[in-house]
């Protein structure tokens, strides 16, 4: 799906605001702190039902508002289908709404007397129906760049297990529903956990949440080995050769029983998918000695970067074999982190599917012979 137009209202820092977007290339030109990078936001919302900066969803909604809502018209339509073709078809067949409404957790009600309501934080609705997030999210697939994603490369193992979830989740329903199941049983486990330790609590209770979390665990860690051998198919770029080389923390019987006492000590389950990371790896092929290296360790700032750009066109083109569809690529202010050589091979795979950019700085996009310019 491709996104048409996207309504915002109470959203960040706008009031009221309604974009609509190309199905090739959308610049949005802007300067610092006009809301380019929350618009973005709002698109990977209605994705994946979550922020990719917020640390608590109540910092989307505009201060001295109440409610907040997000809401996209995505179109199934084939892109590569001629304007009057895309005409001719029923509207109402090949559009999908997607709803957003985030609140603090309470609205006030009536005048006089004004009084408070307890509501949810957040709603999420798919042509004006209520959906559970497992439901809402892959309803409109996208791929995010920013200058954030370097902490793939540099920052912690959470980083990179969320950077997996989103990926996956978006293309695979059930991997939603596990991931989910898995963090509940974990949260219960670790409680128990805590129960055994403290109040003597026999571990015959932990039994039930054992064989939850391997169920789980081990279709969550299949998933996750499937898309890095997947990316590490993708190719080099010129003389550096770019792998993911995956830390998997299984999860057994055995190993639950091997760690038994460690984990009653720290109250906490100390194998399992939750624990997962991988490590990027290069080889420069120029090199007169050369052997897989860790990137985090002895790569520079820039191969670093490239790493992140071989990432991203690789899930791109995962998510596209797996969905058999194209996803949205939002390009967040990364072509003043990129060389002139390394924007090229951006802005050449920018237009292989709908692509929305956001800038400070519209020379950047020179290379495009054709873009939809919006002006923030």
């Amino acid at each position: 799906m491709q996104i048409k137009k996207i309504h915002l209202s109470d959203f960040r820092n706008f009031k009221s605001k309604t974009v609509q977007f190309d199905f090739g290339v959308t610049v949005i030109v802007g300067p610092n702190a006009s809301g380019k990078t929350n618009l973005l936001e709002s698109l990977y919302l209605c994705s994946t039902g979550k922020s990719f900066k917020a640390r608590v969803e109540e910092e989307m909604v505009n201060y001295g508002a109440e409610i907040a809502r997000v809401s996209a018209l995505v179109d199934s339509g084939n892109t590569q289908r001629t304007e009057n073709e895309l005409q001719a078809m029923d509207n109402g067949q090949r559009t999908t709404k997607l709803e957003v409404v985030l609140t603090r957790g309470e609205i006030t009600i009536g005048n006089s007397p004004k009084r408070t309501e307890k509501t949810p934080r957040k709603r999420l609705m798919v042509n004006g129906v209520s959906k559970r997030l497992i439901d809402f999210a892959g309803n409109f697939k996208v791929v995010l760049f920013g200058p954030q994603d370097l902490g793939l490369v540099t920052e912690s193992p959470s980083t990179r297990r969320g950077f997996l979830d989103f990926v996956i989740s978006q293309v695979d329903r059930e991997y939603r529903r596990a991931s989910l199941s898995y963090e509940k049983g974990l949260r219960q486990r670790n409680r128990l956990l805590l129960g055994v330790r403290e109040d003597g609590l026999s571990r015959s209770q932990l039994l039930f949440w054992d064989k939850l979390l391997i169920k789980n665990g081990d279709y969550l860690s299949k998933a996750r080995e499937e898309f890095i051998d997947f990316v590490n198919l993708a190719k080099p770029f010129e003389d550096h050769e770019f792998s993911l080389e995956y830390d998997k923390s299984a999860i057994s019987e055995a190993r639950l029983d091997q760690y038994k006492a460690e984990e009653v000590a720290a109250a906490t389950t100390l194998v399992g998918p939750h624990r997962d990371d991988f490590v990027f790896k290069e080889v420069n092929t120029k090199a007169r000695f050369y052997k897989a290296r860790e990137l985090a360790k002895y790569g520079s700032r820039g191969e670093q970067r490239m790493g992140v750009l071989w990432l991203k066109i690789a899930e791109l083109a995962f998510i596209e074999q797996k969905a058999d569809e194209k996803p949205t690529l939002l390009l967040d202010d990364i072509f003043s982190e990129l060389d002139d050589e390394h924007r090229k091979i951006v802005m050449q795979v920018a237009k292989n599917q709908q692509t929305i950019i956001t800038t400070a700085d519209e020379h950047h996009m020179s290379g495009f012979k054709k873009v939809e310019k919006i002006r923030l």
